[in-house]
């Protein structure tokens, strides 16, 4: 591993504004003003000293705080200390900023199945989930939103959560991950900061779910380990399509146990069954107008038809001498390790069969909490999981009221248990007899008692280093593996990641922050940063302070591409297939029939809700009225009318609208004969293409459908979006 040293990382004084990033360990120091000055500490750290014309940092007992940036570890790459009690008030005060939803993760929406193994890990785990191929273990899934309220809509742009809660024969496992593998932060103590400035401005409370504001970037372009992950929030993972085509990730390592104590080290993967796929930006906008409910609504229709979501879980296992050798410190969050370097080993899957039975008593009141885990799994120090498992516990304390929130049904292990924790709010069973405390005499009647050999035991790493605050040399590098996840893309998805930067940054109001933004993409890629400049209508700044050079020698990745790992046909997608009275009968129930057989949903939409009566005398119910039922709300959309009406639809904006979006975010679209007057009228008559494809036969609708399993024709964005065409 690289050589550690201390770390100082400080923030600007209150009205001065600052950038750059520290050439010594992994933070940024920002330039310092005149009121600070350095004092150089016996162990030859350097500490900032604020004078007078500036506050100094204390904790809510006013006591000084000389660093803010790391938590207190064993060593530098050691555990996090529990007699931290600066940390401890930090994430004790935020854990307990919001009642009763939680601080973050509040807009969620869950499902109960179950895991079942393919590939025993037997030889590498004592964890007895890992051990019986075909055994199913009972599972409840949430997934959700960061940055947002309980009541803000699905597709705003932001991080998933993907927690996966498996109730196996030895206790509770929580996998409490994301749709993203890594994080912005590198320790849990900056996690407050984090989600601070991330939420609405304490002042005004706007803007909800979402960080195209001031606050968001000015935190983000002050701390420059959180590059990798900008360039995977700005890209499409954070507008999926669907809960059922995102990928989801344990994030940190964690170890293996075998049963003689042996560990290796983990990271988990979860693979959607159904390829990855998101929306576009301006399509994910009119979703949250048209439907703010819409991936909770793609969740629950497609396991109440039976469609049942699935995931296979991959693991990425290696050994020390493997974590010494890799270029990156492997209990680092802001870091990946790819899977061409370590292939992802699949050894499960994880199905979502069956809905809640009431939304409040299962999804609301589920309580993840990363510290439960099972024999056979332990931590590692990476020390922001290690911040996680401190705070979590609290968390739920002051969501749920009481300690007792494992008797809630939800929450409660499946297996047999016993211990002697009694009392509290909302205790619903006590420990039974005489003895409420161990060791006892009392014998058998005397209660549960410890079992060395089935019991838990962490993994012995022994300590290393002082006792400090510090952070090692060798989460340094923060601009790297950004640029590996940039490379990694297709160009429409580098031109998203673009676009998406100049969006969000486009709302910050202060010029200095924008251009400290840009600052550090030049490290990522120089043609980014230009593109983002151009389009803020900036002067390319100089490149920011980097504590380490950008490496260019990291390989792509396909692994991190979503083009490149989508779906191979369109089961599990919807078809919005508008109709009129009089459509051509033959081809509404051929292209009807070719979706059925395909896996695919179709959804009709009519002028009324009422539905439409084909040429043949047959009426089709309508699940969406045109006005309410956007294509936007679809994976593809095709239009059979009769040609009185098709000139009805060219004189309805909501119709033109539904062509119109279609066309302009890269759908494939079905089109009959008679659609021509709308087409003209929406304007797009004379610009069709081969992702606009005719459907006047039984065999047209039957090809449109094995068209669609690119799912967008992005060939088309370059003529419909003035930023390709200037690019």
């Amino acid at each position: 591993m690289a050589k550690e040293t201390h770390q100082t990382r400080t923030a600007p004084s209150n009205g001065v504004q600052s950038s750059g990033s520290s050439s010594t360990s992994g933070g940024l120091t920002p330039d310092l003003s005149d009121s600070f000055a350095e004092a150089q500490g016996s162990g030859g750290e350097t500490h900032q000293v604020a004078q007078a014309d500036g506050a100094v940092l204390t904790t809510a007992q006013g006591v000084p705080v000389a660093d803010d940036q790391n938590s207190l570890k064993q060593g530098a790459r050691g555990p996090t200390l529990l007699e931290d009690f600066h940390f401890r008030e930090k994430i004790f005060h935020f854990d307990h900023e919001r009642i009763p939803e939680r601080v973050v993760h509040a807009r969620g929406y869950g499902a109960h199945g179950y895991f079942e193994l393919t590939d025993s890990l037997a030889d590498v785990t004592r964890a007895d989930i890992f051990q019986r191929v075909g055994e199913k273990t009972e599972a409840f899934v949430r997934f959700s939103t960061v940055a947002g309220s309980k009541g803000s809509p699905d597709l705003a742009r932001d991080v998933r959560g993907f927690a996966v809660k498996l109730y196996t024969k030895e206790g509770n496992w929580d996998l409490v991950g994301n749709n993203i593998p890594v994080f912005f932060i590198q320790d849990a103590i900056k996690f407050p900061d984090l989600i601070h400035a991330a939420k609405p401005a304490p002042d005004r409370a706007f803007p909800q779910a979402q960080t195209a504001h001031d606050n968001f970037w000015d935190f983000i372009s002050l701390t420059p380990e959180s590059m990798h992950m900008v360039m995977w929030i700005m890209s499409d993972r954070t507008i999926p399509r669907s809960f059922r085509t995102m990928e989801g990730f344990g994030v940190h390592t964690f170890r293996l146990v075998d049963a003689d104590g042996r560990s290796s080290f983990v990271k988990f993967h979860w693979k959607p069954k159904l390829g990855l796929q998101s929306v576009a930006w301006n399509e994910a906008v009119k979703i949250n107008g048209a439907d703010p409910d819409f991936h909770r609504r793609d969740l629950w229709t497609a396991i109440e038809k039976g469609d049942f979501p699935e995931w296979e879980l991959g693991v990425q296992i290696f050994d020390q001498e493997f974590a010494d050798k890799f270029d990156f410190d492997i209990l680092d969050a802001t870091k990946i390790i790819p899977e061409e370097l370590l292939p992802v080993r699949v050894v499960g899957r994880l199905v979502l069969d069956r809905v809640v039975d009431n939304f409040f008593a299962e999804t609301e009141q589920v309580a993840f909490c990363t510290q439960n885990i099972v024999p056979g799994i332990d931590f590692s120090n990476d020390p922001l999981l290690q911040g996680r498992n401190f705070s979590y516990l609290d968390t739920q304390l002051k969501r749920l009221g009481s300690p007792n929130f494992t008797h809630l049904p939800i929450n409660a292990p499946r297996c047999p248990f016993a211990h002697f924790q009694q009392d509290g709010h909302m205790a619903m069973h006590n420990p039974a007899g005489r003895a409420n405390y161990e060791p006892n005499s009392w014998g058998a009647a005397g209660g549960p008692r410890e079992d060395p050999a089935r019991g838990f035991r962490s993994h012995a790493t022994a300590p290393e280093g002082d006792k400090s605050r510090i952070r090692p040399e060798s989460f340094a590098d923060h601009y790297s593996q950004a640029r590996q996840f940039f490379v990694s893309q297709t160009p429409i998805e580098q031109k998203h990641i673009g676009d998406a930067l100049v969006f969000e940054l486009s709302k910050v109001e202060r010029p200095d922050i924008r251009s400290r933004m840009v600052s550090h993409l030049i490290h990522i890629d120089e043609s980014l940063a230009t593109t983002v400049a151009d389009g803020l209508g900036l002067a390319l700044p100089d490149p920011a302070e980097a504590a380490r050079p950008t490496r260019t020698d990291l390989p792509p990745s396909d692994a991190l591409s979503i083009a490149k790992n989508g779906p191979q046909s369109f089961a599990g997608r919807k078809l919005g297939l508008l109709i009129t009275d009089g459509a051509d009968a033959d081809l509404v129930k051929a292209l009807m029939a070719a979706l059925e057989a395909a896996d695919a949903m179709c959804e009709i939409v009519a002028p009324r809700i009422g539905g439409a009566t084909l040429s043949d005398g047959t009426l089709i119910p309508a699940q969406q009225k045109i006005d309410g039922g956007p294509s936007v709300l679809y994976d593809a959309v095709a239009i059979i009318a009769s040609a009185q009406g098709a000139a009805m639809l060219a004189m309805d904006a909501p119709a033109k609208d539904f062509v119109t979006d279609a066309f302009a975010h890269c759908k494939f679209i079905g089109l009959s004969t008679e659609t021509e007057p709308l087409l003209v009228k929406a304007g797009i008559a004379e610009d069709l293409d081969d992702g606009c494809l005719a459907i006047t036969s039984k065999a047209d609708a039957q090809a449109f459908v094995e068209a669609l399993a690119p799912l967008r024709f992005w060939a088309r964005e370059s003529q419909v979006d003035l930023d390709a065409m200037n690019g």
